[in-house]
């Protein structure tokens, strides 16, 4: 059977340093410094800030600002994209439910390969970098693939009966120095239309997701939710990851992301792959972290095409026709 890659999800240009594949090579024991992989960690992984401190920033009514492009800092022995990160064995609870809606999540193809939108949390337990900005009225935060959600933060009700969306409908507001998001009124997966996490993961119409964002100083940002589906998980789920500040100058790209109907059904194998384990279904061989870099873009309009790395040795479906050889 052909390898199962890890979806991917879009592109961000940046410039390597070397000291950033320096430090990249911690998260692969047989990292090659001019490997395609190691330049890949490098660019989509955070490395720890060893700098001098620098305080939290702050807006004009003292509450700090979590605006900035945020690189994961990649735990350990930690799967990625993977809802039960931090549960034992990365074992969820599901009910009866929760476990056929898995099996039947597992049968389709990948929502992201077909370029529907990532929700959340998927996009939250994702590997790759994301930009937030608020203004403190809206929190928006914006994912690969040109995916984003929003929250208000003006003190406004929930609705009483909103539309489902993919990334639910959020309400923030500060507690102390933390920024807490309760969404609500998700589209949920019986439609086949959306994970909760790379793994095939369900979520629920009747999921109600609390993110608490803190910032503790200038170069760090920390995420804690718990994830309450009673349909799908006999208890709530509880999650945290740790991100640091990328370097200036690094900001996400305009990607358009786009699949090709015939080759995605054709081409890929429906559900998460092979998961290992450790929880995680990575990337590529070895163990990969981080899909390689770029994305699929074919050319500089950042044109990319769903999930390509599914199939490394497979063209993606936007491949320009080969050069004719030279006379």
């Amino acid at each position: 059977m052909p390898l199962r890659i890890n979806p991917l999800h879009m592109a961000v240009g940046l410039a390597l340093s070397a000291a950033a594949l320096s430090a990249s090579a911690q998260y692969r024991d047989e990292a090659k410094p001019d490997s395609i992989t190691t330049k890949s960690e490098a660019i989509w992984l955070g490395t720890e800030y060893a700098g001098k401190p620098v305080s939290t920033p702050r807006d004009a009514k003292g509450k700090p600002l979590l605006n900035g492009y945020w690189k994961l800092l990649h735990e350990a022995d930690k799967p990625d994209g993977n809802l039960g990160k931090d549960l034992p064995n990365f074992q969820l609870p599901y009910t009866a439910a929760g476990k056929a809606a898995l099996a039947a999540n597992t049968k389709i193809v990948d929502p992201e390969a077909r370029c529907i939108v990532t929700g959340i949390p998927r996009a939250l337990t994702a590997v790759l970098p994301f930009e937030i900005q608020h203004n403190g009225v809206r929190f928006a935060s914006f994912h690969q693939l040109g995916w984003h959600r929003l929250a208000w933060l003006d003190d406004r009700k929930p609705a009483p009966d909103p539309d489902p969306r993919y990334s639910g409908n959020g309400i923030g507001k500060w507690d102390g120095d933390t920024l807490v998001i309760r969404s609500h009124a998700f589209k949920g997966s019986g439609e086949g239309r959306v994970w909760a996490d790379d793994n095939a993961n369900p979520i629920s119409t009747e999921a109600v997701l609390v993110e608490r964002w803190t910032r503790p100083d200038y170069h760090h940002l920390n995420l804690e939710f718990t994830l309450t589906d009673a349909k799908y998980y006999s208890k709530p789920i509880k999650y945290t990851r740790k991100f640091v500040l990328a370097p200036e100058g690094e900001a996400l790209k305009e990607f358009s992301c786009e699949w090709n109907t015939h080759w995605v059904t054709t081409q890929l194998e429906p559900g998460p792959g092979k998961i290992g384990a450790d929880g995680n279904r990575y990337f590529g061989p070895d163990k990969q972290l981080v899909p390689d870099w770029p994305l699929g873009a074919v050319d500089d309009d950042g044109r990319g095409t769903g999930y390509w790395l599914y199939r490394k040795n497979k063209p993606k479906p936007s491949d320009l026709p080969p050069k004719p050889e030279a006379k």
